[in-house]
């Protein structure tokens, strides 16, 4: 599904350097690495703050934690996500509330949302799901009527731009309250570890978040607030800032592989390829298609057969997952139903070329030709 050998040996000199000069000055946690990965992603982000952690799990638990939501608050998160998202709030005594998602982007809407609103939320959870941004001009103007906070979760987007209806351009994570991100190996900006974290134009939460990051202090052993233990390590801060120059490129690369899918699919009736909004774009952290007709398990064991990998994200909704079954006394949301028996994704990653997309698209078509 993602070929991140290739990719490494493309920036190896560049990679190994930056690891044998974090290993020869052994400051291996919050060294000066992890601090000019700091500044670096700030610049690319546009300004703000961004404070590093472990994973993008933790960064949202830290992210909720500096918001001082209680026990019993409600946050509203997609249904059709992966359960980090809902994973947090229920670790924090809070209560995920699920809400349907739009059958073309598979992100939360305005809409959707603003109903299930009651007197207990405090906060929403946007996933900009698969690489395209939540259309967050509406959303953002509904929280502050309802004095909500907004946590991005900008895991699979990071790299994406979202453009306000004056013209102006923001990235995703750096709209909300709180963004949240992970640098998990197969993520567009990947480490070769576990990492993750959170931004935000707020001066006061970002001292917040670090202190809670930091089990809670803002000196050494004077503890303001009850934290946890949440770093990003010197070799994978300096791994990011070798690849960080490197995003954009990376997510055009995966722009083009997607166009070079949608073309080659455009011929085939039962399937939907990836939506784009205009107001969004697109950096394809999956390329996921929509099987209209057929068995789409059936689809999957045939590329299996022809040793192609593809995945199924996700298979379950958050409501029917056994840890979640207790917040949900609701009946089944249509779409967050129709997406989990009918999604596929193909292999997406920077360094598809036309020949390997061309045996895909071939393994593909094979199966509606039977």
């Amino acid at each position: 599904m993602v070929d991140l050998k290739t990719q490494y040996e493309k920036i190896q000199a560049e990679i190994d350097r930056a690891v044998l000069d974090v290993v020869s000055s052994t400051e291996y946690i919050n060294g000066p690495e992890v601090r000019q990965f700091q500044a670096d992603l700030e610049a690319y982000l546009g300004g703000g703050y961004v404070i590093p952690c472990a994973n993008g799990t933790d960064a949202l638990q830290i992210a909720m934690m500096a918001l001082g939501l209680k026990a019993g608050d409600e946050v509203i998160v997609p249904a059709f996500t992966y359960v980090a998202t809902a994973e947090v709030i229920a670790l924090l005594g809070l209560t995920p509330v699920m809400v349907d998602v739009d059958p073309d982007t598979f992100n939360m809407t305005t809409a959707l949302v603003e109903a299930a609103i009651t007197p207990r939320t405090r906060a929403i959870v946007p996933v900009h799901l698969f690489g395209q941004s939540v259309d967050m001009e509406p959303l953002l103007e509904l929280a502050r009527r309802h004095n909500l906070y907004v946590i991005e979760d900008n895991a699979q987007a990071i790299g994406a731009d979202y453009t306000f209806a004056n013209g102006i351009r923001q990235k995703t994570g750096m709209m909300g309250d709180i963004g949240c991100t992970s640098f998990f190996p197969s993520k567009n900006l990947g480490c070769y570890g576990d990492g993750g974290a959170m931004m935000t134009r707020d001066a006061d939460l970002a001292k917040r978040m670090r202190m809670i990051a930091n089990h809670g202090q803002d000196r050494q052993y004077y503890h303001a607030k009850v934290g946890v233990n949440s770093r990003l390590d010197s070799i994978q801060a300096a791994i990011l800032r070798v690849k960080l120059p490197h995003l954009d490129e990376y997510c055009d690369a995966r722009r083009h592989a997607a166009d070079y899918y949608d073309a080659a699919f455009a011929e085939i009736p039962q399937l939907k390829t990836p939506v784009r909004q205009s107001n969004s774009t697109h950096v394809f952290h999956q390329y996921t298609l929509v099987l209209l007709e057929g068995d789409r398990d059936a689809l999957r064991q045939h590329l299996t057969e022809l040793h192609i990998p593809a995945m199924i994200y996700y298979p379950v909704p958050l409501y029917d997952q056994q840890a979640f079954s207790h917040y949900w006394a609701g009946g089944k949301l249509p779409v967050t139903e129709s997406l989990c028996n009918s999604v596929i994704s193909l292999p997406m990653h920077t360094e598809l070329t036309s020949e390997i997309q061309d045996i895909i698209i071939n393994a593909v078509k094979s199966y509606f030709e039977k």
